[in-house]
């Protein structure tokens, strides 16, 4: 143990001499010697500096990285959302040209109000509705169903649901009912007076009259008819799709208002107008006969004849005789009209015998 501490020391006292001595030969080989071992110490050192950083922050990194993740899922799901929708709502769009669109508004189904049942949803609501107002839902032109409004929310029923009822008008004699939606694509009509003739095949449309929907709205198609003891009862199978209920029209308010507030004391009274005189030079002008200040401008003037002409002759000129109404004077000057000669055949070319 000693020896080796001996050996060490002489070393170190070599080292230092060796050191001490400037002498550039020595210094080259011993820097040579050991800066390629302080550079392999330094690049060890940095890897495991490096790897131990990563280590620390991956916890972090991960969390901001599915944090970002979470956000962008978020926005695709919006898009794939928004998407759909607007697709839906392109597709109804060129149906509602034939609709009045004051009184129409656009609605999207939410869901289902129960699981197992495919004739009730839930409704975007629009503003302005009425609590437990009846609403006609339209899809793709035929009716859809109906919609009420209960709890600030509004719910949907289909045409086979039995809370869908709504009067219809069926075939070409227009008989009146109540249709009541059953099941799939199957409704009834009741109270149908047993003096209609419904047959199968005639076409049932909404009547109009019960402010839920407007009139001829198609509805289905009749397939079955029953005479009961005081009325009868039609079969139809109705034209809605209700196992894709997407997009809908909803009747906000299905009134007749084209002759509200009609008041005929308040029409405006059309004014009689006389013939002119076709001698003055305002001929383009009628003049009322209570009013002189009233004038339509680019109305032809007509001449007013009450009498026919006295005589006509081939030979002479013809004259047409005016005559002036009462408490008006008119000066016509006759007019000239070219004679026409009558064909006389020349004799003496007519070879007779």
């Amino acid at each position: 143990m000693k020896t080796r501490l001996v050996i060490i020391a002489i070393l170190l006292l070599m080292l230092t001499v060796l050191l001490s001595r400037n002498d550039e030969h020595i210094s080259d080989t011993l820097l040579g010697v050991i800066n390629p071992l302080k550079q392999g110490y330094k690049n060890f050192t940095q890897s495991i500096e490096d790897k131990s950083h990563s280590y620390i922050f991956q916890k972090e990194s991960i969390e901001k990285l599915g944090l970002e993740n979470r956000i962008l899922r978020k926005r695709l799901l919006q898009q794939i959302h928004y998407i759909e929708e607007v697709k839906n709502i392109y597709e109804v769009l060129p149906d509602l040209s034939h609709l009045p669109i004051q009184n129409i508004s656009i609605i999207e189904t939410i869901s289902y109000i129960k699981l197992n049942s495919f004739s009730q949803i839930i409704l975007t609501k629009p503003k302005g509705l009425e609590d437990n107002k009846l609403y006609g839902l339209i899809q793709n032109q035929v009716v859809g169903g109906i919609a009420r409004v209960q709890n600030n929310q509004l719910y949907g029923y289909l045409t086979s649901d039995e809370k869908c009822r709504f009067s219809v008008f069926i075939g070409e004699t227009k008989a009146p009912g109540i249709a009541l939606g059953i099941e799939k694509n199957h409704m009834l009509v009741k109270f149908i007076p047993k003096w209609h003739k419904v047959k199968t095949g005639d076409l049932v449309v909404t009547s109009g009259l019960d402010a839920i929907f407007f009139a001829d709205i198609p509805v289905g198609i009749v397939t079955k008819v029953e005479v009961q003891s005081s009325y009868t009862v039609a079969h139809i199978k109705t034209y809605s799709d209700i196992f894709h209920p997407k997009t809908f029209f909803l009747i906000n308010d299905a009134s007749a208002r084209l002759t509200e507030g009609f008041d005929s004391n308040a029409t405006r009274n059309v004014k009689k107008y006389s013939i002119p005189d076709i001698n003055t030079e305002q001929n383009n002008s009628l003049v009322s006969e209570e009013d002189e200040n009233v004038t339509i401008p680019n109305m032809p003037s007509l001449p007013s004849i009450s009498s026919i002409p006295s005589r006509i002759d081939q030979t002479q000129d013809d004259i047409v005789e005016f005559v002036a109404e009462e408490n008006e004077t008119i000066e016509a000057p006759p007019l000239k009209v070219k004679k026409v000669k009558r064909y006389k055949p020349d004799r003496s070319a007519l070879d007779l015998f």
